[in-house]
């Protein structure tokens, strides 16, 4: 560190050389800064020192990799990135390159926090905030949000496997019909086929119907309900519609339904399911994590 400092310090006097040189002779300022005139010259036809040009190289694999995410990746991920493309520097030049350069990830909303709710009646909790699990369709979590167009609000459904939290189905509508629940179920279970699973969710109605419980029962799923009033009990559904809504969405209104559709589509199955690390998963996107351990 000292080391450093003391070439800064050089370099400054060079620049201030530079900038005086015709005004005054610059043997006589090389003298009085206790600088060589050799090392200003030299500095003069190469002003950057090997770091500062390093540090330039790997801005511009910053920057990639920032606009890649959309603008969302921080310090950690974009270090993944670099480490993956063969990269050595560290976590805290890249936080030092980002920081000096205004480079920032867009930050979330603040969640409420409520600490006590009531049990659902016919469905208990049997997930019981169990978030880490051991194998792929052991335990799976939905969650029903809104978007805002000008043609009026937009639902999303979503089902994610909290093994890889990976979205295995997710389904749009105008409206909160009960087929917009269903329907992201359906995806899920065509596209995983599972045996035996839970299916945790809030005790909106939609979950709460006779149609939602038979069909559960019709593919092998067992329900489980959070507590009325804790967001905590489906925290990580909650936390994938704040990646979303901070990440792509970012308070827009859309102009269309159709134009919102799009966009969540690209981020579930484009980015979030195929690109994102995620911090769970060791920094690594949901399906490299489950192509990594089918091969364990």
């Amino acid at each position: 560190m000292h080391m450093r400092q003391r070439s800064q310090n050089v370099r400054m006097k060079y620049a201030f050389i530079q900038a005086h040189r015709h005004e005054f002779d610059t043997a006589v300022m090389c003298r009085l800064l206790d600088v060589s005139r050799s090392g200003f010259y030299a500095w003069l036809r190469n002003p950057l020192s090997d770091r500062a040009r390093e540090d330039q190289r790997l801005l511009a694999l910053i920057v990639t990799a920032y606009n890649a995410s959309h603008g969302v990746y921080g310090a950690p991920r974009i270090f993944l990135d670099l480490r993956e493309a063969g990269e050595t520097c560290s976590k805290h030049r890249v936080a030092r390159i980002m920081r000096v350069n205004h480079i920032k990830a867009l930050h979330g909303y603040r969640v409420p926090r409520y600490a006590r709710g009531i049990p659902a009646l016919l469905t208990p909790n049997t997930l019981q905030r169990g978030f880490t699990v051991q194998r792929p369709n052991q335990a799976w979590v939905t969650d029903i949000t809104y978007v805002r167009t000008w043609e009026g609000w937009l639902y999303l459904a979503v089902v994610m496997d909290l093994y890889s939290r990976r979205i295995v189905g997710w389904s749009t509508k105008p409206t909160l019909a009960q087929g917009l629940v269903l329907d992201a179920l359906l995806m899920a279970v065509r596209r995983r086929k599972p045996k035996q699973v839970v299916i945790h969710s809030d005790q909106g109605s939609q979950f709460a119907s006779d149609a939602w419980r038979r069909f559960c029962r019709a593919h092998h799923l067992k329900p489980s309900m959070s507590r009325r009033g804790n967001c905590w009990d489906n925290a990580v559904a909650e936390s994938f519609f704040s990646s979303l809504k901070k990440e792509r969405i970012k308070k827009r209104i859309y102009t269309s339904r159709a134009l919102a559709m799009a966009e969540i589509d690209d981020y579930i199955e484009t980015f979030y399911n195929r690109t994102r690390r995620h911090s769970h998963l060791s920094g690594v996107s949901p399906e490299t994590f489950e192509a990594v351990s089918n091969l364990g």
